[in-house]
């Protein structure tokens, strides 16, 4: 997928990039590809790979979820930004927060959000089941969103505390997506949040299979969770 087809391919769904966006996103694969020679942030480096794998995929979540709905969004192990970074150059009005564990990246993308000129983002480094037991940001977003960081059962308990009363925990998966939804249900009800919509559908060009589960945050999470680092992982919620 190059520039113009990704210019394209939004269009049809609703979003019109700006002259500014398009530049945005042209900045962001040159630092992108720049920086990774230096940090190891993505195996994807060409250019129609990055569209279609990085910059398609992550905002393929608007197209199914209503952004413009919503003002803070945090996004847990974004890595190289994936997917809020996107989601923030279409949706400018966001107030985005990155939590990760790995200072390099929390470096770049520090850089790269005074390269693209973004408002409105912090970027915290730190491991994602402390962040979630801090009063500053436990349940203080709207919506959280991951990509590709863990399966569900772990992801929700790193994600759902960060979530608000009333907001929504958006997770974006593969084709395993279904049986992951399985294992994570006993997780998801101990949480808090309950399913709300589940969207299937391919990628343009490759037709990779991708799942986006929207979760309501219907009750407080439990004081307890996340537990301690490294323990969602090693002894998911069952």
């Amino acid at each position: 997928m190059n520039e113009q087809q990704f210019i394209e391919a939004l269009k049809l769904k609703g979003i019109e990039l700006t002259d500014k966006q398009v530049a945005q996103f042209k900045k962001y694969f040159e630092l992108l590809v720049e920086w990774n020679d230096k940090m190891n942030l993505t195996a994807i480096t060409d250019l129609e790979g990055v569209y279609l794998k990085h910059f398609y995929d992550s905002i393929s979540a608007s197209f199914y979820f209503d952004f413009s709905q919503v003002t803070s969004v945090c996004d847990v192990g974004a890595g190289a930004g994936f997917p809020s970074i996107p989601i923030k150059i279409c949706f400018p009005h966001l107030h985005v927060t990155i939590v990760d564990s790995l200072n390099k990246r929390i470096t770049f993308l520090n850089h790269l959000s005074e390269e693209l000129q973004l408002e409105n983002m912090q970027f915290v480094h730190s491991r994602a089941e402390e962040f979630g037991q801090n009063i500053t940001y436990r349940e203080q977003f709207d919506v959280v969103t991951a990509r590709a960081v863990a399966r569900l059962s772990v992801l929700a308990e790193l994600c759902v505390p960060l979530a608000k009363q009333g907001g929504y925990f958006v997770a974006l998966k593969a084709a395993a997506g279904a049986e992951e939804l399985k294992d994570a249900k006993k997780a998801l009800t101990t949480l808090g949040v309950t399913l709300k919509e589940e969207f299937s559908f391919q990628l343009p060009v490759e037709e990779s299979e991708r799942t986006l589960y929207v979760f309501d945050k219907i009750k407080g999470t439990p004081k307890k969770y996340p537990r301690k680092p490294g323990v969602p992982n090693k002894s998911p919620i069952q």
